[in-house]
């Protein structure tokens, strides 16, 4: 008996909670085991979420809360096709289809949003969750649903939404629920409007995420003026913007921001000093682009957009057709948002990149005392309003963060001992908007004028609408709502004393760069800078790109006649123009008789390089190894302490200054007290690349196995992920694959008289569960350059084929 009483004990609680054993298994991975019988339960664990080749789909399905009957056509893609006869009845069943396929993803994204990991995975969360906290996550998606709440059209949207997703959960068992809330053990909650307003603000933080002002501080401190214009400018020379060069301004600009008593007076201060969070990795971006129907061979549109972000399992999209009276749209939606974000309609079709502007700003803040109840404003103490965030802990007590606010924003670094190291957020996210407007809009639009009363509602993140319509107009808009500043506000760490470094409005919405119908005959972008320096506002942003924009625009602009099959193979492209510019140079200073049989190898290699990333290549991995070692030495008096917030030069700046000022003071390895030459570093960096390179037996030498690539579950559960994909590319390169960023959605519209042609492709799969054949089953079609033709459907009796399943969903 008191043995099976062992047993029970052991099947039927989870083995953290269970004296002896928990501190055993205390920080493994078999603390967040569930209790094992009830996973290994045959009848309602894990076993229940194995699916068949062909999904098990009803052909009838009860909803009380629908207003008339509704049909649901499932492809053999597992794409939905929603006809419903209202539109409320239309985002009610978008939220009950997502949460079939995709609800653990869902819920597990809003939560990290929230800072409520912790709830899930126990202590482990909590750092994480306090820096989303101090972040003002919370603060910000209350603020967006107090604006859906004004107005009527969201508020209906993301209501029905929820209805849905609710209503999927209400017929749940324990027997259906995901794999991932068996295996974490915990349940499914109600969906709420917070929650799609916590999912857009994700997003936000994500594709706002990548200033560096307290990096770029601590730069110009170490390196002086003149150093840190050379290396780190707003505009770099030779640059391709995202709104063609000579473009005519046709508005006034506003007055310019006042920027009297604007010093920054960084040169007195220390480094600052902070271990950075939340920070968007650096040179990964996306593509779009739109060809006028004079270059193609349709003699209609084009329009391409693939989104580079960090890939994840189950998929960031989820690909879905929306039909009502008042729309029939095709895209990809985000799990937990209502409407289709990238697609197109018989009518027009629209993509987005990140335009990589810099909304987010911090300012050093002085605090009357510790109890920081008072900051000084205007040479005033100013009172602050304090924030008690409460972050419920898995199996432990709750832990309480206090956040201080100011007229600003959030305090999201403290230092109690350095008061400039008390930095306060003003982030254009924290602000109301109503970005679900423009997605409600784009999906019904018409033309081009039905696309600019959509952007409107656009403020954050700022981003790069290309657009196209089957009249023949083409356009693009950066669109966001982008504070108004003086020279370099901005760029660096401000100081929340002086009014004057305050954002002081913003730029006209009418005043954002955009082009339509150019002579040239295509729109894109590509992360790059948005306009030339005739553009008479002042904006930066750290990550702009200088290599896959220019590599695009020559492609388009050589172009006549072009095909879809061209696009693939555009989309798909793996030249390194990185490696092309600087490695004439770079092999100019190798000198070849000094080389090993093995360097020699090398450089014959790097020599009769293609400059492709393709995945089966040596030559792109020994030139990666090449260009890193280069760059280490070049900028190592940049490299700081651990806590120490630092930059460093980006490729375009350093491959220049080694072309044009092989002798710059700047070109030294810090290291050694002789002061080297270009010639001297670069001939040293090869050697001990090359030495290290083939040494290290931990990574295969083809650029796809050096360079490695992952595909991550949300969760980190690697039985649930993909790794070491052959795929090419790399950042910088059109082909934007890198580790675990990359090309996250593919489409191509061809925008015919009558009827779109278009296709598309993500990593991944529809569904959201491990156990079923539809979790990654677009990974190798995606992998190997390959696009699925997309089912655009016209009517719910339109005779198609390969549709799998038609679900009617009734009121009874």
């Amino acid at each position: 008996m008191l043995i099976t009483l062992m047993w029970v004990q052991l099947f039927n609680n989870r083995l953290v909670t269970l004296p002896v054993i928990n501190k055993i298994v205390n920080d493994t991975p078999a603390e967040m085991l569930p209790p094992l019988g009830v996973f290994l339960n045959p009848f309602t664990g894990f076993w229940q979420n194995a699916e068949t080749e062909k999904p098990n789909i009803k052909s009838k399905v009860v909803l009380s809360q629908l207003k008339a009957p509704a049909t649901v056509v499932f492809d053999e893609r597992l794409v939905p096709h929603i006809f419903a006869e209202n539109d409320e009845d239309l985002f009610f069943l978008q939220g009950y289809v997502t949460a079939y396929h995709r609800l653990w993803q869902m819920e597990f994204q809003t939560h990290a949003a929230a800072g409520r990991i912790s709830e899930i995975v126990g202590g482990k969360g909590i750092d994480f969750d306090r820096k989303q906290r101090r972040k003002g996550m919370i603060f910000a998606a209350e603020r967006a649903i107090s604006h859906f709440e004004d107005d009527t059209l969201s508020n209906k949207i993301v209501q029905a939404y929820a209805d849905g997703v609710n209503a999927y959960i209400e017929q749940l068992t324990p027997k259906k629920y995901p794999l991932e809330y068996k295996l974490l053990g915990y349940v499914p909650e109600k969906w709420t409007v917070l929650k799609s307003a916590f999912l857009l603000k994700y997003m936000a933080d994500k594709l706002t995420g990548n200033e560096r002002d307290m990096q770029l501080t601590n730069a110009r401190k170490i390196l002086g003026k003149k150093h840190f214009d050379l290396l780190f400018p707003d505009m770099a020379d030779g640059q391709d913007p995202v709104i063609p060069v000579g473009t005519t301004w046709d508005f006034e600009p506003t007055q310019k921001p006042d920027s009297t008593g604007a010093k920054l007076g960084f040169e007195n201060t220390d480094l600052i000093q902070h271990e950075i969070f939340g920070q968007s990795p650096l040179d990964i971006g996306s593509n779009n682009w739109a060809l006028a129907g004079k270059k193609t061979a349709s003699g209609y549109p084009i329009l391409c957009n693939d989104p580079h972000l960090n890939l994840g399992l189950p998929a960031i999209w989820y690909e879905i057709q929306l039909h009502s009276p008042t729309v029939n749209v095709y895209g990809v939606s985000l799990p937990g948002s209502p409407n289709v974000i990238i697609g197109f309609n018989k009518d027009v079709s629209w993509g987005i990149t990140n335009s990589g502007r810099d909304v987010k700003d911090w300012y050093a803040t002085t605090f009357k005392d510790e109890k920081k109840k008072a900051y000084l404003y205007n040479n005033k103490w100013k009172k602050a309003s304090k924030r008690i965030e409460r972050i419920q802990v898995r199996d432990a007590q709750s832990v309480y963060d206090t956040v201080t606010y100011t007229h600003l924003g959030p305090i999201v670094y403290e230092d109690s001992l350095h008061q400039k190291n008390n930095m306060a957020l003003r982030w254009q996210a924290h602000e109301p908007s109503n970005e679900l407007l423009t997605f409600y809009y784009f999906n019904r639009a018409k033309n081009y004028d039905d696309y600019l009363k959509a952007l409107k509602y656009y403020e954050c993140p700022g981003q790069n609408f290309v657009f196209a319509d089957n009249s023949g107009t083409i356009a693009l808009w950066q669109q966001g709502k982008f504070p108004l500043l003086w020279e370099e506000q901005g760029k660096f760490v401000l100081d929340a004393n002086n009014p004057t470094h305050e954002w002081q409005g913003y730029i006209p919405q009418a005043h954002n760069p955009h082009a339509v119908n150019p002579e040239r005959g295509f729109v894109s972008s590509a992360n790059q800078h948005a306009a030339d320096k005739t553009y008479p506002y002042y904006y930066q942003g750290v990550v702009l790109e200088y290599y896959r924009n220019r590599r695009l625009n020559q492609q388009l602009m050589m172009m006549e006649q072009a095909t879809k099959e061209e696009m693939k193979r555009l989309q798909t492209d793996n030249y390194n123009l990185q490696a092309a510019e600087a490695m004439p140079t770079l092999l100019s200073y190798v000198e070849e008789m000094e080389l090993s049989e093995m360097e020699e190898k090398a450089y014959e290699m790097l020599k009769t390089w293609n400059f492709m990333n393709d995945a089966e290549l040596e030559a792109p991995s020994i030139y990666e190894a090449f260009w890193v070692k280069v760059h280490r030495r070049l900028w190592d008096e940049l490299e700081m302490p651990e806590g120490t917030p630092m930059v460093f030069p980006n490729r375009y700046v350093t491959t220049q200054l080694l072309i044009t000022q092989p002798s710059h003071e700047l070109i030294d390895f810090q290291e050694t007290p002789e002061k080297e030459t270009a010639k001297e570093i670069v001939q040293t960096a090869f050697k001990e690349a090359i030495t290290e390179f083939y040494a290290d037996v931990t990574k295969g030498k083809t650029w796809a196995a050096y360079r490695g690539s992952k595909i991550e579950h949300l969760a980190r559960i690697n039985s649930f992920s993909l790794e070491n994909l052959k795929i090419g590319g790399y950042k910088g390169i059109l082909n934007a694959m890198r580790g675990k960023d990359g090309p996250s959605w593919r489409m191509i519209v061809s925008l015919d008289k009558d009827k779109p042609t278009a296709f598309g492709i993500y990593p991944g799969g529809q569904s959201g569960n491990p156990g079923s054949p539809y979790y990654t089953n677009f990974v190798k079609t995606w992998t190997e350059g390959e696009y699925a033709r997309l089912l655009f459907m016209t009517n719910v009796n339109e005779p198609v084929e390969n549709v799998w399943a038609r679900q009617n969903f009734v009121k009874e």
